[in-house]
Protein backbone atom coordinates (compact mmCIF):
# COMPACT_ATOMS: atom_id res chain seq x y z
CA UNK A 1 0.00 0.00 0.00
CA UNK A 2 2.68 2.19 0.84
CA UNK A 3 4.19 1.84 -2.48
CA UNK A 4 0.96 2.04 -3.83
CA UNK A 5 0.92 5.87 -2.49
CA UNK A 6 4.74 6.99 -3.34
CA UNK A 7 4.17 5.59 -6.69
CA UNK A 8 1.19 7.78 -6.57
CA UNK A 9 2.96 10.99 -5.16
CA UNK A 10 5.45 10.87 -7.61
CA UNK A 11 2.99 10.86 -10.73
CA UNK A 12 1.27 13.37 -9.28
CA UNK A 13 4.59 15.63 -8.88
CA UNK A 14 5.41 14.70 -12.59
CA UNK A 15 1.90 15.80 -13.59
CA UNK A 16 2.18 18.95 -12.29
CA UNK A 17 6.01 19.77 -12.96
CA UNK A 18 6.54 20.28 -9.18
CA UNK A 19 9.21 18.30 -7.33
CA UNK A 20 9.09 17.79 -3.27
CA UNK A 21 12.36 19.53 -2.71
CA UNK A 22 13.02 21.91 -5.25
CA UNK A 23 16.99 21.42 -5.28
CA UNK A 24 19.31 23.17 -6.66
CA UNK A 25 20.16 22.65 -10.56
CA UNK A 26 23.09 20.86 -10.69
CA UNK A 27 26.08 23.18 -11.20
CA UNK A 28 23.82 26.70 -10.02
CA UNK A 29 23.97 27.74 -6.93
CA UNK A 30 20.30 28.75 -5.32
CA UNK A 31 18.30 31.29 -6.60
CA UNK A 32 18.47 34.52 -5.02
CA UNK A 33 16.23 35.28 -2.18
CA UNK A 34 15.17 38.62 -0.79
CA UNK A 35 16.41 39.29 2.41
CA UNK A 36 13.07 40.25 4.75
CA UNK A 37 9.60 39.85 3.30
CA UNK A 38 6.87 41.94 4.86
CA UNK A 39 3.92 39.03 4.93
CA UNK A 40 1.41 41.12 6.10
CA UNK A 41 2.47 43.57 2.99
CA UNK A 42 2.94 40.72 0.62
CA UNK A 43 -0.62 39.25 1.36
CA UNK A 44 -3.63 39.43 -1.20
CA UNK A 45 -3.84 39.78 -5.01
CA UNK A 46 -1.19 38.94 -6.95
CA UNK A 47 -1.58 39.06 -11.06
CA UNK A 48 0.33 36.44 -13.03
CA UNK A 49 1.91 38.60 -15.40
CA UNK A 50 4.33 35.79 -17.16
CA UNK A 51 5.92 32.94 -15.82
CA UNK A 52 7.44 29.35 -16.96
CA UNK A 53 4.35 27.42 -16.88
CA UNK A 54 3.44 23.88 -15.00
CA UNK A 55 1.52 21.41 -16.98
CA UNK A 56 -1.36 22.70 -15.23
CA UNK A 57 -0.50 26.59 -16.57
CA UNK A 58 0.33 26.13 -19.79
CA UNK A 59 -2.58 27.96 -21.57
CA UNK A 60 -4.06 30.09 -18.75
CA UNK A 61 -5.75 33.45 -18.76
CA UNK A 62 -6.72 35.98 -16.14
CA UNK A 63 -4.30 33.99 -13.64
CA UNK A 64 -4.47 35.56 -10.15
CA UNK A 65 -2.80 34.15 -7.32
CA UNK A 66 -4.09 35.50 -3.71
CA UNK A 67 -2.62 34.89 -0.20
CA UNK A 68 -4.20 35.32 3.23
CA UNK A 69 -2.62 34.75 6.61
CA UNK A 70 -4.72 31.75 8.72
CA UNK A 71 -5.22 31.27 12.25
CA UNK A 72 -2.66 28.32 12.30
CA UNK A 73 0.47 30.65 10.64
CA UNK A 74 0.23 29.20 7.34
CA UNK A 75 -1.03 31.02 4.28
CA UNK A 76 -4.20 30.02 2.31
CA UNK A 77 -3.39 30.71 -1.26
CA UNK A 78 -6.06 30.62 -4.37
CA UNK A 79 -5.26 30.70 -7.64
CA UNK A 80 -7.97 31.18 -10.28
CA UNK A 81 -7.37 31.16 -13.67
CA UNK A 82 -9.59 30.53 -17.27
CA UNK A 83 -8.12 27.51 -19.07
CA UNK A 84 -7.74 28.23 -22.38
CA UNK A 85 -9.42 31.66 -22.84
CA UNK A 86 -10.43 34.69 -21.25
CA UNK A 87 -14.16 33.69 -22.11
CA UNK A 88 -14.04 30.52 -20.30
CA UNK A 89 -15.40 29.35 -16.65
CA UNK A 90 -13.10 30.84 -13.42
CA UNK A 91 -11.29 27.45 -11.88
CA UNK A 92 -9.22 27.59 -8.62
CA UNK A 93 -6.85 26.09 -6.58
CA UNK A 94 -6.48 26.44 -3.25
CA UNK A 95 -2.69 25.31 -1.97
CA UNK A 96 -1.63 25.79 1.76
CA UNK A 97 2.10 28.02 2.19
CA UNK A 98 4.10 27.47 5.07
CA UNK A 99 6.72 29.90 5.42
CA UNK A 100 10.33 28.44 6.87
CA UNK A 101 11.54 29.94 9.55
CA UNK A 102 14.97 31.74 9.50
CA UNK A 103 14.09 32.90 5.89
CA UNK A 104 12.86 36.27 6.33
CA UNK A 105 9.44 35.02 5.06
CA UNK A 106 11.18 34.46 1.72
CA UNK A 107 11.17 30.62 1.53
CA UNK A 108 8.02 28.48 1.04
CA UNK A 109 6.57 25.51 1.17
CA UNK A 110 3.27 25.14 -1.16
CA UNK A 111 1.37 22.44 -0.43
CA UNK A 112 -1.67 21.74 -3.34
CA UNK A 113 -2.44 17.93 -1.82
CA UNK A 114 -0.81 15.82 0.72
CA UNK A 115 1.92 14.80 0.60
CA UNK A 116 3.28 17.14 -2.08
CA UNK A 117 5.51 20.13 -1.28
CA UNK A 118 6.62 22.58 -3.65
CA UNK A 119 9.30 24.94 -3.13
CA UNK A 120 8.60 28.80 -3.63
CA UNK A 121 11.57 31.39 -2.90
CA UNK A 122 10.14 34.62 -3.24
CA UNK A 123 13.52 36.07 -5.17
CA UNK A 124 12.55 39.40 -6.19
CA UNK A 125 9.92 42.25 -4.62
CA UNK A 126 10.30 45.77 -5.40
CA UNK A 127 10.11 48.42 -2.50
CA UNK A 128 6.41 49.51 -2.81
CA UNK A 129 5.75 46.08 -3.20
CA UNK A 130 4.01 46.32 -6.47
CA UNK A 131 6.15 43.39 -8.38
CA UNK A 132 7.88 40.24 -7.39
CA UNK A 133 9.10 37.23 -8.76
CA UNK A 134 9.00 33.67 -7.41
CA UNK A 135 11.42 30.82 -8.23
CA UNK A 136 12.77 27.65 -7.21
CA UNK A 137 16.23 26.36 -6.78
CA UNK A 138 15.15 23.74 -10.01
CA UNK A 139 15.01 26.11 -12.37
CA UNK A 140 11.83 24.54 -13.44
CA UNK A 141 9.26 27.03 -12.73
CA UNK A 142 9.20 30.72 -12.42
CA UNK A 143 6.76 33.14 -11.88
CA UNK A 144 6.76 37.40 -12.91
CA UNK A 145 3.44 38.29 -10.74
CA UNK A 146 2.16 42.20 -9.88
CA UNK A 147 -0.52 44.11 -8.21
CA UNK A 148 -2.21 45.27 -11.59
CA UNK A 149 -2.58 42.93 -14.64
CA UNK A 150 0.17 44.47 -16.75
CA UNK A 151 3.46 46.13 -15.81
CA UNK A 152 5.65 48.98 -18.12
CA UNK A 153 7.73 47.11 -20.84
CA UNK A 154 10.79 48.17 -19.05
CA UNK A 155 10.03 46.26 -16.26
CA UNK A 156 9.20 43.64 -17.60
CA UNK A 157 12.79 43.30 -19.31
CA UNK A 158 14.37 44.32 -16.18
CA UNK A 159 12.62 40.53 -14.71
CA UNK A 160 13.86 38.81 -17.79
CA UNK A 161 17.14 39.94 -17.30
CA UNK A 162 17.08 38.98 -13.40
CA UNK A 163 15.55 35.67 -14.37
CA UNK A 164 18.09 35.01 -16.87
CA UNK A 165 20.69 35.78 -14.49
CA UNK A 166 19.35 33.28 -12.06
CA UNK A 167 19.56 30.20 -14.85
CA UNK A 168 16.47 30.19 -16.00
CA UNK A 169 15.90 29.81 -20.02
CA UNK A 170 13.67 32.67 -20.84
CA UNK A 171 12.80 31.43 -24.07
CA UNK A 172 10.19 29.25 -22.30
CA UNK A 173 8.65 32.30 -20.15
CA UNK A 174 4.91 32.66 -21.29
CA UNK A 175 2.95 35.67 -20.74
CA UNK A 176 -0.27 35.67 -19.15
CA UNK A 177 -3.30 37.74 -21.04
CA UNK A 178 -5.36 39.80 -19.21
CA UNK A 179 -8.69 41.29 -19.98
CA UNK A 180 -9.91 43.93 -17.85
CA UNK A 181 -13.03 42.99 -15.78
Amino acid sequence: MKARILSWAAAAMSVLGLGACGGAKEGLPPVPRVAQVDLPRFMGDWYVIASIPSFLEKDTYDAVESYAPRPDGRIQTTFRYRQGGHEQPIKTMHPIGTVKPGTGNALWDMQFFWPIQAEYVISYLNDDYSQTIVARNARDLVWIMARTPSIPEADYQAHLARIKAMGYDTGQLRKVPHLDR
